[in-house]
């Protein structure tokens, strides 16, 4: 159903993909829009360990919701700032695109929960993520992405 890469050189294992997932605070989060057309967003997620799923944090109406309620199939691309090898212009880096079905989470705890593992992924100040959850808690919606298909490769510019 999903494609394999071209050029199975360039791959990366699973687990280099999850640590990817784990560790880098942002990616772009695509759904099926209006009229058709791809609607990507950039999102900061977490993926959690203990269930195998991405999370994002999101307000309660827009684009992407009314998106998701048309079709649950989504895309989401992380890819690492790279880096620079001496005497060579290209960047090198490693993308994961992750293929699955978006779910909205409606348990409180489980958002809080959610929402501090994402927030320590930026910040170690306790006091402001206490005061987040406790100001926003109620506004935010949690989303969860259950995997279907990941894949991951090595690029270099050229």
């Amino acid at each position: 159903m999903f494609r394999e890469l071209t050029r199975k050189n360039k791959e990366i294992p699973l687990l280099e993909c999850i640590e990817i997932l784990k560790n880098e605070k942002r990616g772009v989060l695509s759904v099926l829009g209006d009229g058709g057309y791809p609607y990507g967003m950039p999102m900061n997620h977490f993926y959690c360990e203990e269930d195998n799923k991405l999370y994002f944090h999101c307000g309660k109406t827009g684009h992407r919701l009314d998106a998701l309620k048309n079709c649950d199939k989504v895309s989401f691309c992380v890819f690492g700032e790279g880096e620079k090898i001496e005497n060579d212009w290209a960047l090198n880096f490693k993308s994961v695109i992750v293929f699955g079905r978006m779910e909205i989470v409606d348990d409180m705890q489980k958002i809080i929960n959610i929402t501090i593992g994402l927030s320590h992924k930026f910040t170690v100040d306790e006091d402001y993520i206490k005061r987040e959850i406790e100001t926003f808690g109620k506004e935010t919606l949690l989303l969860a992405l259950t995997p279907e298909h990941i894949c991951g490769k090595k690029i270099k510019e050229s």
